[in-house]
């Protein structure tokens, strides 16, 4: 497919959308599905995609509806997009890498890589190499295993996963990772939901969400915050719909006005396509970038102040008293925030805020959903303990139609976290997996995404496999990502399709293709099927339903299964080979050891699979006081210096993750590019420059380097004052590695401080 040649920049503009699906998305849908496959895969998917005996969507981790409640097509835009761009009949074959040295590949676009199609055979790259070449997966997986045993630690090795992989493999990867000796299991979780994962054990005791669809559905009122469903999790729109129609209220709280959150037309409804569809947002509050935290200290105090005017009638203080600590600590800190800095790090007028403190106190249940615009940032992790605090205060914790709703963006990334993957799971954890196993998992504490960067640059990192993913375009400051990555002695990557970190290689690096989440995977005892964990808890399974994609293909589970028996030889005795042959035994195992999977393989046969208990719903918290914990949180919010901006990545709605479908960003109006930043008429106006000036991005950071960004397009857009936007993974090379939310480590990607200079040699664009 070496035809296909990348999109050149060539920026149109149109104004931003006020609605979102209808007729445009399933034409969108539709033309990119049969653009990449044939009419009749193309219904093989459709029909099959996320109906209870079908193929999880591998997108998105929205969950879906019960069966007997599911639309025959249970699917979104992207979603159709997603799973038949892992369904096309493109073909990366051996003459294909004969045609491109890696240097070249390395030069191509993210858009072109991923347009070449699925990979087909193993390929390695030899030391001072110029071409990958094919090798056998034997020989392949014994070089990957002899690198593993010849290291002077196993903590020389990482293992990184995205959350594409499923619960099976999931388990049998950490399990082969602390078998070998080390927790160095970093994960795409890192960089975006950790931040979440912090905040939740500190104040509720478990690290995800606490409500259903039913609970979305059943609200009185629904924040959505620092999150574009209508292109990140489009099938939550139709959720919010149900609120709406249910007669509860929706806020918004974004940087940009977003086209799904102002109207929604369900393409799957009579309304959606003929009529004017569902206004989703009742007040939009248009925030600064990091400006959240100062938004729940200014209800969070409104609330005290009203409760001080009307003792008794506000908060639920039977709730607060029976299972919460640290109230007296977290009111005395909420009553100081003084309102000229609320205003100044929110931007917004105390008017608004009062109007949405009306509403909060004329709803009975309150759920707070958010994503990444709460979790990338500096103070990401103190943002969301403010939000629970404001949960607490009136008793929106652990009862119907109430409590906390982080939304997973990728499909099993919640479940590989319960499976293990994390370099810091808890003790009773490792204690379960020793004795079901026989072995001594490792106590010490791995290495998460930030952290295994830095090992590979200091070089005590010297392997590194990544399951799935795009490494190298997912992570932060892209210069020094990569070259820690060259550093290492051996890089592999065991993937679907061609990205740039297969052009980003150690000294040895192999290329493992393995099935889609769309392929039919048949083992020794027959055909396979594995299961995931949505954003609400719901476990289910997938089986895919095509032949796949090339005769060489094998399964996740089959690769780490054989590469732990080369690698581990019998010591501990784990029965690998049993578990590449049948993943039913897989799931026994995990029964035995992670908490709530007892019953494991009968109770996800059923239609719908099961939802794994959560105890903040029993109003049982397991912290360390056996109660739900109010945090003090100083206020904070970003510095920006005169004549800089807050810069925050985002997608394109023809994207996933790091992959542009297009070029284009129809609900934004940007047509034909991606080096693109948006930026507020009056922003651009006060720093001299013009709509569709020639720009470099240019990167501020303490530690005296500058990073930039180079020609990219000014679009004047209805951004918040002081803040920018643009794509990633394009601006990636912005975000400073050491550039971290405390706590938790995460890539502080929603908040980077820039400066706009005139493109070197640049004029203005008359265009």
């Amino acid at each position: 497919m070496s035809g296909i040649e990348d999109l050149p920049d060539d920026l149109s503009v149109t104004p931003p959308k006020r609605w979102a699906t209808g007729v445009p998305g399933v034409v969108h849908a539709l033309t990119y599905s049969l653009e990449q496959t044939s009419v009749r895969r193309t219904a093989l998917t459709l029909l099959n995609i996320n109906q209870a005996k079908g193929i999880d969507c591998p997108g998105c981790a929205w969950p879906e509806p019960a069966p007997g409640h599911r639309h025959l097509n249970e699917y979104c835009e992207n979603g159709a997009k997603h799973i038949n761009d892992e369904a096309t009949t493109r073909r990366v074959s051996t003459e294909f890498f004969r045609q491109y040295p890696i240097a070249e590949l390395g030069a191509k676009s993210d858009y072109w890589l991923n347009q070449q199609g699925r990979l087909t055979e193993p390929m390695i790259k030899r030391p001072g190499a110029e071409h990958y070449e094919p090798i056998g997966w034997d020989e392949a997986l014994d070089v990957l295993a002899a690198e593993l045993r010849r290291l002077d630690s196993p903590d020389e090795a990482l293992f990184y996963t995205s959350g594409r992989l499923g619960n099976e493999a999931a388990f049998l990867l950490q399990l082969f990772a602390r078998a070998y000796g080390t927790n160095n299991l970093p994960d795409c979780s890192n960089m975006c939901h950790e931040s979440s994962g912090s905040a939740l054990m500190e104040t509720l005791g478990i690290g995800k969400g606490s409500v259903s669809l039913d609970d979305i559905h059943t609200a009185d009122l629904v924040f959505v915050v620092g999150q574009n469903p209508g292109t990140n999790h489009p099938r939550m729109l139709s959720a919010l719909e149900e609120t709406k129609r249910g007669g509860g209220k929706v806020i918004a709280v974004n940087p940009l006005p977003e086209a799904g959150l102002i109207r929604f037309k369900h393409p799957q409804k009579a309304r959606g396509i003929i009529g004017r569809g569902t206004p989703i947002a009742d007040r939009f509050l248009q925030i600064r970038p990091g400006g959240d935290l100062a938004l729940f200290q200014a209800l969070n105090r409104l609330l005290l102040e009203a409760e001080d005017e009307r003792p008794g009638t506000v908060l639920d203080h039977a709730f607060i008293s029976a299972h919460t600590t640290g109230f007296a600590d977290f009111a005395d800190q909420a009553r100081k925030t003084p309102w000229e800095d609320i205003l100044a790090a929110t931007g917004l007028s105390r008017e608004e805020i009062e109007d949405v403190h009306d509403l909060v106190l004329r709803s009975g249940k309150i759920i707070v959903c958010w994503a990444m615009g709460l979790t990338q940032h500096k103070h990401g992790v103190p943002t969301i303990r403010e939000v629970v605090d404001f949960l607490l205060l009136r008793g929106n914790i652990g009862r119907p139609g109430a409590g906390v709703c982080p939304v997973r963006g990728h499909s099993n990334v919640q479940g590989d976290r319960t499976m293990g993957i994390w370099e810091r799971m808890p003790q009773p954890f490792l204690d379960a997996l020793g004795r079901e196993f026989g072995f001594t998992p490792p106590a010490r504490h791995g290495l998460d995404s930030v952290n295994a960067i830095r090992a590979m640059r200091d070089g005590t990192a010297k392997v590194f496999l990544g399951v799935a993913g795009n490494f190298v375009r997912a992570t932060p400051d892209s210069l020094v990502t990569e070259e820690a990555m060259r550093r290492c002695r051996l890089t592999a990557h065991i993937s679907t399709k061609l990205n740039r970190s297969h052009a980003v290689c150690g000294d040895i690096a192999l290329i493992l293709p393995t099935l889609g989440r769309s392929d039919r995977d048949v083992q020794a005892a027959g055909e396979q099927f594995v299961t995931v964990e949505d954003s609400m808890s719901e476990v289910h399974a997938s089986r895919g339903r095509l032949a796949p994609a090339s005769p060489h293909l094998i399964s996740e589970v089959a690769i780490i299964s054989r590469l732990a028996r080369r690698t581990l030889g019998k010591s501990p005795a784990i029965p690998w080979e049993e578990f590449e042959a049948d993943y039913d035994t897989v799931r026994d195992r995990i029964a035995r050891v992670v908490p709530g999977f007892a019953d494991f393989n009968a109770r996800v046969a059923k239609p719908g699979g099961f939802r794994l208990p959560n105890p903040v719903n029993e109003r049982v918290f397991r912290t360390p006081s056996g109660k739900a914990v109010f945090t003090r949180n100083d206020f904070t919010m970003p510095d920006i210096p005169e004549g800089h901006l807050l810069l925050q990545t985002l997608r394109s709605h023809d994207q996933w993750n790091t992959v542009p479908y297009t070029m284009n960003d129809r609900y934004r109006g940007i047509h034909n590019a991606r080096r693109v930043v948006l930026v507020n008429p009056a922003d651009l106006d006060a720093l001299g420059f013009a709509d569709r000036d020639l720009v470099d991005l240019v990167a501020v950071w303490h530690d005296g380097r500058e990073r930039r960004a180079e020609d990219f397009r000014v679009v004047a857009y209805p951004a918040s004052r002081g803040s920018a936007a643009s794509y990633y993974p394009e601006t990636n090379v912005l975000v400073p590695l050491d550039s971290v939310a405390d706590i938790s480590n995460t890539p502080t990607s929603k908040g980077v401080l820039v400066r706009l200079e005139p493109a070197r040699g640049a004029a203005s664009w008359d265009g």
